[in-house]
């Protein structure tokens, strides 16, 4: 299995697993109602996650997903995301990761779109 097939995307709130690899948190805001020994976490990615505005206009709206991936590809590509997404590159090398988020809909989040670039290896 290359790096890039061993991105995974789940929730927060779901049970780690073994094969979870390195368990890094994407999102912006910490999980309502998890505690940090639950989450067990390998660390808290903040800085790749969606500005707070484009969080907002989002609203994990699925008619937006498609503008959204344009708009987040685009914060990527910033000094400060493009430095985090090169940190989850890395821990995809070593190994498994799993990019964790608390959104209702992992497959509409940002997680899916971060894991779509680090398979694109961009």
């Amino acid at each position: 299995m290359s790096p890039a097939e061993a991105v995974r995307v789940r929730r927060v709130y779901e049970a780690p697993e073994p094969d979870d690899g390195a368990r890094v948190l994407v999102d912006r805001l910490w999980p309502r109602g998890l505690s940090k020994a639950d989450a067990q976490l390998t660390e808290w990615c903040k800085d790749v996650a969606p500005s707070a505005e484009l969080r907002r206009w989002y609203g994990h709206q699925e008619e937006r997903f498609e503008r959204f991936v344009e708009r987040y590809r685009a914060e990527l590509a910033q000094e400060v995301p493009r430095q985090a997404l090169e940190r989850l590159r890395v821990l995809a090398a070593k190994g498994p990761l799993t990019l964790l988020t608390a959104t209702k809909d992992a497959s509409i989040s940002q997680a899916a779109v971060l894991a779509e670039v680090l398979q694109e290896g961009s």
